[in-house]
């Protein structure tokens, strides 16, 4: 399974030996050398997973796990740690990390946990963070999108109608449907509300790639997964 990674890692010789090992998996990885970078990074991209350093100049890798947490980000995190005291292990876990490996690092026990993890969480049922319809994703928790990688800057109305039509990918939604889901049951309206909102959501997503957004004549729009 391929994974888009985060590593971050303030030692620079270890992060790009951690880097060519993760991309000699298979795995795209962007890399943050201190918890504030990563924080940054998160906000602007959807990861799949984050290994995390526990020794971070500045904001320690507890503390930024914490934050991530706390901003109600709930995708898998790996810590890296060279403490050997199981307090500091259970310290890290008990903050949010799904798993750790001990330093020196062991590149195919690397890999093995990342698997794991993305394994456990589809097998377990937990809620995703995100929902991907193609290139472009979605995350309702952090009210943020993305398409090909790229923050996309919607107001809340076009977030709620993208949302509604990735939940939906590849089904027509009728007009009647997106104006009781975006705007309410009582809503009532007679102006095309609905394709004013579209035609702006549109313009955004053509920013970076085709138009994903077909118009069912007469009836309503589907997002082409």
């Amino acid at each position: 399974m391929s994974l888009d990674v985060l590593l971050v890692e303030d030692d620079p010789h270890l992060q790009r030996q951690l880097f060519d090992q993760l991309t000699g998996f298979g795995h795209t990885v962007q890399a943050a050398g201190d918890g504030a970078a990563a924080l940054a990074l998160v906000s602007r991209h959807a990861f799949d997973i984050v290994i995390l350093d526990w020794m971070l100049p500045g904001m320690d890798g507890v503390e930024a796990l914490r934050q991530l947490r706390a901003d109600g980000m709930d995708l898998p995190v790996l810590m890296l740690t060279a403490l050997s005291h199981t307090f500091d292990k259970v310290q890290g876990l008990e903050t949010g990390a799904d798993d750790y490996v001990v330093k020196p690092v062991d590149p195919l026990e690397l890999n093995a946990r990342l698997q794991a993890l993305m394994r456990a969480r589809k097998a377990g049922g937990k809620p995703a963070n995100t929902i991907a319809a193609g290139d472009i994703v979605v995350s309702p928790t952090r009210v943020m999108a993305w398409r090909d990688g790229q923050p996309l800057s919607l107001s809340p109305t076009e977030f709620k109608l993208l949302l509604e039509l990735a939940r939906e990918a590849g089904a027509v939604l009728t007009r009647a449907m997106l104006i009781e889901r975006v705007w309410g049951a009582d809503f009532v309206t007679t102006t095309n509300i609905v394709d004013a909102h579209i035609r702006q959501l549109r313009l955004k997503l053509v920013q970076y790639g085709d138009d994903p957004i077909s118009t069912v004549r007469g009836i309503g729009y589907v997002l082409r997964a």
